[in-house]
């Protein structure tokens, strides 16, 4: 079993974990914000504890900030979250994604091939593809 630590922001859709990575001030904690509106549960905001057990990558807020989020502007709030959720679906930030990425992607994080998509969190669109993406992907395990 190994451990790590990242920065980014996670929550939960459907007890399914995506995380979202990207550079500070790119938008991971606003990104994380529309999906909780939208239905999500945070898991963490900025830091985010990863472990696995050799078969899955499982995310964790760190003690110190567990049931925080920042809210640009406004400051620190607590919000309800859930802790040990399987990594599910890995968003990477950017400011100007590939239009037609060639096929599907995937990062290895942990040893483990953790599908992948790349998006701008600041378009109005971001927490919808968010949720097409992870329902894609669940459907597609689903079906084998």
């Amino acid at each position: 079993m190994s451990k790590e630590t990242r920065h980014a922001s996670c929550v939960a859709i459907q007890g399914a974990g995506v995380m979202v990575s990207g550079p500070s001030g790119s938008g991971k904690s606003d990104l994380a914000l529309r999906l909780i509106d939208r239905g999500a549960i945070l898991i963490s905001d900025d830091y985010v504890e990863l472990h696995d057990d050799g078969n899955q990558i499982f995310l964790n807020a760190p003690a110190k900030i567990a049931g925080k989020i920042e809210i640009r502007s406004l400051g620190i709030f607590d919000c309800d979250h859930v802790s040990n959720i399987p990594l599910t679906l890995h968003v990477q930030l950017k400011q100007k994604p590939e239009r037609f990425p060639l096929d599907s992607q995937t990062e290895t994080i942990m040893t483990m091939a953790i599908p992948t998509i790349t998006l701008n969190a600041l378009e109005a669109s971001a927490p919808i593809k968010v949720e097409m993406a992870l329902k894609q992907l669940l459907q597609k395990s689903k079906d084998g």
